[in-house]
């Protein structure tokens, strides 16, 4: 794992209403094998959920920092097909 990403997104700074769609968007976009940094002031739990609903078996999700204040997450596209088990 690398810790270049394509983009950084702090959803602190973003209306809570907005952030989701920012962050499947800016995902969608990502090139295979690309990675995105999410921060946020808590655990984003649901969002994990949702990516596994939305993009089960195309992403992986890596915890750089765990709390209590920061937490940051490496979000990636995998490259070609996956079948689900590589931790997305």
């Amino acid at each position: 794992m690398t810790d270049s990403f394509h983009s950084t997104i702090d959803v602190r700074t973003i209306v809570p209403r907005e952030r989701h769609a920012l962050i499947f968007s800016t995902f969608t976009a990502l090139p295979a094998g690309a990675a995105l940094q999410l921060v946020n002031d808590h655990d984003p739990r649901p969002l994990h959920q949702q990516f596994k609903s939305q993009f089960h078996g195309q992403f992986t999700w890596d915890y750089l920092e765990q709390g209590p204040d920061t937490w940051r997450v490496r979000i990636a596209k995998t490259a070609g097909n996956c079948c689900g088990g590589c931790g997305g």
